[in-house]
Protein backbone atom coordinates (compact mmCIF):
# COMPACT_ATOMS: atom_id res chain seq x y z
CA UNK A 1 0.00 0.00 0.00
CA UNK A 2 2.75 2.35 0.83
CA UNK A 3 4.97 1.67 -2.45
CA UNK A 4 1.57 2.42 -3.81
CA UNK A 5 1.46 5.70 -2.78
CA UNK A 6 4.79 6.73 -3.02
CA UNK A 7 5.00 6.14 -6.48
CA UNK A 8 2.15 8.85 -6.63
CA UNK A 9 3.98 10.98 -4.84
CA UNK A 10 6.96 10.36 -7.43
CA UNK A 11 4.50 11.04 -10.52
CA UNK A 12 3.56 14.51 -9.03
CA UNK A 13 7.22 15.34 -8.37
CA UNK A 14 8.56 14.58 -11.43
CA UNK A 15 5.73 16.55 -13.17
CA UNK A 16 6.58 19.71 -10.54
CA UNK A 17 9.40 20.97 -13.29
CA UNK A 18 7.05 21.23 -16.16
CA UNK A 19 3.85 22.86 -13.77
CA UNK A 20 7.07 25.29 -13.23
CA UNK A 21 8.06 25.78 -16.62
CA UNK A 22 4.22 26.31 -18.05
CA UNK A 23 3.17 28.11 -15.31
CA UNK A 24 1.00 31.08 -16.52
CA UNK A 25 1.78 29.62 -20.29
CA UNK A 26 -1.16 29.87 -23.29
CA UNK A 27 -1.78 26.37 -24.27
CA UNK A 28 -4.44 25.96 -27.32
CA UNK A 29 -5.48 22.87 -27.61
CA UNK A 30 -7.49 21.29 -30.96
CA UNK A 31 -10.37 18.92 -29.59
CA UNK A 32 -11.59 16.41 -32.09
CA UNK A 33 -11.99 12.71 -33.18
CA UNK A 34 -11.91 9.90 -31.35
CA UNK A 35 -11.24 11.70 -27.59
CA UNK A 36 -14.96 13.35 -28.94
CA UNK A 37 -16.91 10.37 -28.87
CA UNK A 38 -15.64 7.72 -26.69
CA UNK A 39 -17.34 8.81 -23.02
CA UNK A 40 -14.44 8.01 -20.55
CA UNK A 41 -12.09 10.37 -22.64
CA UNK A 42 -14.56 12.83 -22.83
CA UNK A 43 -14.62 12.70 -19.39
CA UNK A 44 -10.70 12.62 -19.52
CA UNK A 45 -10.35 15.22 -21.41
CA UNK A 46 -12.45 17.58 -19.28
CA UNK A 47 -10.39 16.55 -16.16
CA UNK A 48 -7.55 17.05 -18.21
CA UNK A 49 -8.11 20.73 -18.69
CA UNK A 50 -9.29 21.55 -15.71
CA UNK A 51 -5.52 20.03 -14.05
CA UNK A 52 -3.98 22.61 -16.41
CA UNK A 53 -6.04 25.21 -15.32
CA UNK A 54 -5.49 24.45 -11.40
CA UNK A 55 -1.80 24.72 -11.92
CA UNK A 56 -1.60 27.89 -13.26
CA UNK A 57 -1.55 27.16 -17.47
CA UNK A 58 -4.33 28.76 -19.70
CA UNK A 59 -5.98 25.87 -21.70
CA UNK A 60 -8.31 27.39 -24.76
CA UNK A 61 -10.04 24.54 -26.62
CA UNK A 62 -11.86 25.05 -30.23
CA UNK A 63 -13.41 21.70 -30.95
CA UNK A 64 -14.71 20.14 -34.21
CA UNK A 65 -18.23 18.40 -35.10
CA UNK A 66 -18.11 16.48 -38.31
CA UNK A 67 -19.26 13.40 -37.35
CA UNK A 68 -22.67 15.22 -34.89
CA UNK A 69 -22.91 17.59 -37.98
CA UNK A 70 -23.21 14.57 -40.75
CA UNK A 71 -25.68 12.43 -38.31
CA UNK A 72 -28.33 15.43 -38.33
CA UNK A 73 -27.61 16.42 -41.71
CA UNK A 74 -28.41 12.50 -42.70
CA UNK A 75 -31.36 12.43 -40.29
CA UNK A 76 -32.76 15.64 -42.33
CA UNK A 77 -32.47 13.88 -45.49
CA UNK A 78 -29.68 16.98 -46.74
CA UNK A 79 -27.07 15.51 -49.26
CA UNK A 80 -23.03 16.51 -48.42
CA UNK A 81 -20.74 17.32 -50.97
CA UNK A 82 -17.11 16.99 -50.26
CA UNK A 83 -13.95 18.30 -51.69
CA UNK A 84 -10.24 17.50 -50.72
CA UNK A 85 -12.08 16.84 -47.24
CA UNK A 86 -14.12 20.14 -46.77
CA UNK A 87 -17.53 19.82 -46.95
CA UNK A 88 -19.37 21.95 -49.19
CA UNK A 89 -21.90 24.56 -47.04
CA UNK A 90 -24.53 25.78 -48.85
CA UNK A 91 -26.61 27.96 -46.38
CA UNK A 92 -29.44 25.16 -45.36
CA UNK A 93 -26.37 23.17 -44.17
CA UNK A 94 -24.59 26.31 -42.69
CA UNK A 95 -27.72 26.22 -40.63
CA UNK A 96 -27.31 22.84 -39.32
CA UNK A 97 -23.50 23.45 -39.13
CA UNK A 98 -23.85 26.34 -36.40
CA UNK A 99 -26.65 24.68 -34.96
CA UNK A 100 -24.69 21.29 -34.15
CA UNK A 101 -21.49 22.87 -33.15
CA UNK A 102 -22.66 26.26 -31.31
CA UNK A 103 -25.85 25.24 -29.50
CA UNK A 104 -24.87 21.06 -28.73
CA UNK A 105 -21.58 20.21 -29.14
CA UNK A 106 -20.41 23.49 -27.56
CA UNK A 107 -22.43 23.77 -24.78
CA UNK A 108 -21.84 19.74 -23.90
CA UNK A 109 -18.22 20.50 -23.86
CA UNK A 110 -18.77 23.36 -21.56
CA UNK A 111 -20.83 21.39 -19.40
CA UNK A 112 -18.90 18.35 -18.71
CA UNK A 113 -16.02 20.79 -17.81
CA UNK A 114 -18.31 22.74 -15.53
CA UNK A 115 -19.65 19.15 -13.35
CA UNK A 116 -16.12 18.53 -13.15
CA UNK A 117 -15.05 21.16 -11.04
CA UNK A 118 -13.71 23.68 -13.89
CA UNK A 119 -15.11 26.83 -15.05
CA UNK A 120 -15.38 27.26 -18.78
CA UNK A 121 -17.37 29.46 -21.17
CA UNK A 122 -18.74 28.21 -24.55
CA UNK A 123 -18.06 30.92 -27.37
CA UNK A 124 -18.70 31.23 -31.18
CA UNK A 125 -16.10 32.57 -33.79
CA UNK A 126 -19.03 35.27 -33.77
CA UNK A 127 -18.75 36.55 -30.06
CA UNK A 128 -17.00 39.63 -29.46
CA UNK A 129 -15.82 39.96 -33.28
CA UNK A 130 -13.67 37.03 -31.66
CA UNK A 131 -13.29 35.51 -35.71
CA UNK A 132 -13.64 37.89 -38.75
CA UNK A 133 -13.89 35.32 -42.30
CA UNK A 134 -14.71 35.97 -45.39
CA UNK A 135 -15.27 33.39 -48.51
CA UNK A 136 -12.93 31.12 -49.12
CA UNK A 137 -11.77 31.25 -52.21
CA UNK A 138 -10.89 27.12 -53.53
CA UNK A 139 -9.01 26.70 -56.65
CA UNK A 140 -7.88 22.37 -57.43
CA UNK A 141 -5.02 21.97 -59.16
CA UNK A 142 -6.30 19.62 -61.62
CA UNK A 143 -2.65 18.85 -62.88
CA UNK A 144 -1.31 16.98 -66.31
CA UNK A 145 -1.51 20.41 -67.71
CA UNK A 146 -4.95 21.36 -67.08
CA UNK A 147 -6.20 24.62 -65.93
CA UNK A 148 -7.06 24.55 -62.17
CA UNK A 149 -10.65 24.32 -61.13
CA UNK A 150 -12.06 27.30 -59.24
CA UNK A 151 -14.67 25.52 -56.76
CA UNK A 152 -17.38 27.06 -54.99
CA UNK A 153 -17.66 25.73 -51.44
CA UNK A 154 -20.71 28.11 -50.49
CA UNK A 155 -20.18 29.00 -46.90
CA UNK A 156 -16.86 27.68 -45.90
CA UNK A 157 -15.15 30.46 -44.59
CA UNK A 158 -11.07 31.47 -44.49
CA UNK A 159 -10.42 33.71 -41.66
CA UNK A 160 -9.08 37.40 -42.07
CA UNK A 161 -8.83 38.44 -38.87
CA UNK A 162 -8.89 37.34 -35.00
CA UNK A 163 -9.58 39.51 -32.02
CA UNK A 164 -8.44 37.94 -28.71
CA UNK A 165 -9.15 40.52 -25.90
CA UNK A 166 -12.66 38.60 -24.86
CA UNK A 167 -10.30 35.13 -24.23
CA UNK A 168 -7.98 37.67 -22.81
CA UNK A 169 -11.10 38.72 -20.48
CA UNK A 170 -12.00 34.85 -19.96
CA UNK A 171 -8.59 33.72 -18.85
CA UNK A 172 -7.96 36.59 -16.54
CA UNK A 173 -11.35 35.44 -14.83
CA UNK A 174 -10.06 31.77 -14.57
CA UNK A 175 -12.82 30.61 -17.13
CA UNK A 176 -11.51 27.95 -19.87
CA UNK A 177 -12.91 29.05 -23.56
CA UNK A 178 -14.34 26.67 -25.23
CA UNK A 179 -14.77 27.79 -29.03
CA UNK A 180 -16.75 26.44 -32.11
CA UNK A 181 -14.74 27.31 -35.00
CA UNK A 182 -17.74 29.18 -36.74
CA UNK A 183 -16.84 33.03 -37.63
CA UNK A 184 -18.24 36.12 -38.97
CA UNK A 185 -18.21 37.97 -42.49
CA UNK A 186 -18.10 41.67 -42.70
CA UNK A 187 -22.00 42.17 -43.10
CA UNK A 188 -22.62 39.51 -40.31
CA UNK A 189 -22.69 36.61 -42.90
CA UNK A 190 -22.21 32.90 -40.73
CA UNK A 191 -19.10 30.74 -42.15
CA UNK A 192 -17.38 27.36 -41.46
CA UNK A 193 -14.27 27.30 -40.70
CA UNK A 194 -11.76 24.17 -40.33
CA UNK A 195 -11.37 24.02 -36.73
CA UNK A 196 -7.43 23.21 -36.87
CA UNK A 197 -7.43 26.55 -38.76
CA UNK A 198 -8.82 28.22 -35.98
CA UNK A 199 -7.00 26.67 -33.79
CA UNK A 200 -3.15 28.00 -35.50
CA UNK A 201 -4.91 31.33 -36.01
CA UNK A 202 -5.88 31.76 -32.04
CA UNK A 203 -3.09 30.14 -30.91
CA UNK A 204 -0.71 32.59 -33.27
CA UNK A 205 -3.05 35.63 -32.38
CA UNK A 206 -2.11 34.94 -28.40
CA UNK A 207 1.48 34.06 -29.35
CA UNK A 208 0.95 30.61 -27.66
CA UNK A 209 3.44 28.72 -25.62
CA UNK A 210 1.87 25.30 -27.54
CA UNK A 211 -0.37 24.29 -29.73
CA UNK A 212 -1.35 20.63 -29.52
CA UNK A 213 -3.95 18.83 -31.84
CA UNK A 214 -5.66 15.91 -30.99
CA UNK A 215 -6.31 13.30 -33.97
CA UNK A 216 -6.83 9.79 -33.94
CA UNK A 217 -3.44 8.88 -35.21
CA UNK A 218 -0.11 7.90 -33.23
CA UNK A 219 1.14 11.60 -34.96
CA UNK A 220 3.21 12.21 -38.22
CA UNK A 221 4.54 8.91 -39.45
CA UNK A 222 7.28 7.96 -41.46
CA UNK A 223 7.59 5.60 -44.90
CA UNK A 224 7.69 2.22 -42.25
CA UNK A 225 5.03 3.41 -40.19
CA UNK A 226 7.35 4.82 -37.52
CA UNK A 227 6.52 7.49 -35.19
CA UNK A 228 8.49 10.81 -36.00
CA UNK A 229 8.20 12.07 -32.80
CA UNK A 230 10.11 15.80 -33.52
CA UNK A 231 9.65 17.56 -36.95
CA UNK A 232 11.80 20.57 -37.84
CA UNK A 233 10.55 23.07 -40.03
CA UNK A 234 13.06 22.96 -42.44
CA UNK A 235 12.01 19.09 -42.63
CA UNK A 236 8.55 19.74 -43.67
CA UNK A 237 8.86 20.54 -47.39
CA UNK A 238 10.80 17.34 -48.73
CA UNK A 239 8.51 15.27 -46.17
CA UNK A 240 5.60 16.71 -48.36
CA UNK A 241 7.89 16.29 -51.41
CA UNK A 242 8.31 12.32 -50.72
CA UNK A 243 4.29 11.94 -49.76
CA UNK A 244 5.41 10.97 -46.20
CA UNK A 245 3.18 14.17 -45.45
CA UNK A 246 -0.07 13.45 -47.38
CA UNK A 247 -4.07 13.85 -47.03
CA UNK A 248 -5.47 14.36 -43.97
CA UNK A 249 -1.96 15.71 -42.14
CA UNK A 250 -1.07 17.78 -44.82
CA UNK A 251 -3.20 21.17 -43.52
CA UNK A 252 -2.70 19.61 -40.06
CA UNK A 253 1.19 19.99 -40.31
CA UNK A 254 0.51 23.49 -42.23
CA UNK A 255 -1.23 24.85 -39.76
CA UNK A 256 1.55 24.04 -37.40
CA UNK A 257 4.15 25.32 -39.46
CA UNK A 258 2.15 28.88 -40.03
CA UNK A 259 1.87 28.76 -36.13
CA UNK A 260 5.45 28.34 -35.17
CA UNK A 261 5.92 31.14 -37.99
CA UNK A 262 3.99 33.59 -36.25
CA UNK A 263 5.92 33.09 -32.78
CA UNK A 264 4.33 30.00 -31.13
CA UNK A 265 6.77 28.16 -29.11
CA UNK A 266 5.97 24.49 -30.20
CA UNK A 267 3.37 22.34 -31.84
CA UNK A 268 2.26 19.10 -31.13
CA UNK A 269 0.35 16.61 -33.27
CA UNK A 270 -0.75 13.81 -30.52
CA UNK A 271 -3.19 10.98 -30.53
CA UNK A 272 -6.24 11.45 -28.57
CA UNK A 273 -7.33 7.87 -28.01
CA UNK A 274 -4.99 7.84 -25.79
CA UNK A 275 -6.29 8.76 -22.34
CA UNK A 276 -4.70 11.61 -20.59
CA UNK A 277 -2.90 12.22 -23.92
CA UNK A 278 -2.60 16.18 -22.99
CA UNK A 279 -0.91 15.68 -19.40
CA UNK A 280 1.48 12.78 -20.97
CA UNK A 281 2.49 15.67 -23.74
CA UNK A 282 2.94 18.45 -21.24
CA UNK A 283 4.26 16.63 -18.34
CA UNK A 284 6.48 14.06 -19.28
CA UNK A 285 10.03 14.30 -20.81
CA UNK A 286 9.58 12.88 -23.69
CA UNK A 287 5.88 13.47 -24.22
CA UNK A 288 3.85 11.80 -27.37
CA UNK A 289 3.12 12.28 -30.43
CA UNK A 290 5.05 14.17 -32.85
CA UNK A 291 6.31 17.86 -32.32
CA UNK A 292 6.90 20.50 -34.70
CA UNK A 293 9.92 22.80 -33.62
CA UNK A 294 11.83 25.85 -35.79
Amino acid sequence: MNEHLIDRAKVLIEALPYIQRFKNAIVVIKYGGHAMVDETLKKNFALDVILLKYVGINPIVIHGGGPQISELLKNLSIQSEFVDGMRVTDQKTMDVVEMVLVGKVNKEIVALINQNGGQSVGLSGKDGHLITAEKLKYIKNKGDNQPPEIIDMGMVGQITAIDNRILLSLMEGQFIPVIAPVGAGEKGETYNINADLVAGHIASSLKARKLILLTDTEGLLDKAGRLISTLKKNEIQPYINDGTIKGGMLPKITCCAEALESGVKKAHIIDGRKEHAILLEIFTKGGIGTEIIH
